[in-house]
């Protein structure tokens, strides 16, 4: 009998990229003329953003700088959720933009029911925030990877533990 291999979907945000990211995007903000005088500002609060502006105009242009920078760093912008654009002091608007870690028992459903439609012979498990696929058969397995990549799913996942 063969060994059974095995890995773990899961979906995670690099608080590290991100907080790097926020870096170059405020040196940008900081050196943009359209930005001098603005009261724009972008902080990390445990694994939310807060994006601060004068005007909503100004916020979408702070959150397109902010994106650009996040893509070249390889932080999975699907897993950003934003909320609404509410007043804040002094004038200012802010927008909080959740950083979504791990997989939600509706996301983990979709993907089970992704698996089952291959039609492969794997088993899977949910645990907690990640999905565990177990196979005989390593090609069933890389199937598997090549059936969720092309499926478009609300969040970016990655695929570790491979064994």
């Amino acid at each position: 009998m063969s060994k059974e291999s095995s890995f773990d979907i899961v979906s995670k945000v690099d608080l590290s990229e991100v907080n790097n990211a926020i870096q170059t995007a405020l040196k940008e903000i900081e050196n943009r003329f359209d930005f001098k005088g603005s009261k724009s500002k972008i902080t990390l609060e445990k694994e939310e953003l807060v994006l601060v502006s004068d005007d909503e105009f100004k916020l979408s242009q702070v959150k397109d700088i902010l994106l650009g920078k996040l893509v070249k760093r390889d932080v999975p912008i699907k897993n950003l959720d934003y909320g609404k654009v509410e007043p804040a002091a002094g004038g200012t608007v802010r927008q909080h933009v959740k950083l979504v870690q791990g997989i939600d028992k509706e996301n983990a459903k979709k993907i089970n029911a992704i698996i089952k439609d291959t039609g492969l012979k794997v088993k899977t498990q949910i645990q907690d925030d990640q999905i565990r696929v177990t196979g005989k058969s390593k090609d069933e397995l890389q199937g598997i990877i090549t059936a969720i990549r092309k499926a478009d799913l609300p969040l970016e996942v990655q695929f570790i533990n491979y064994r």
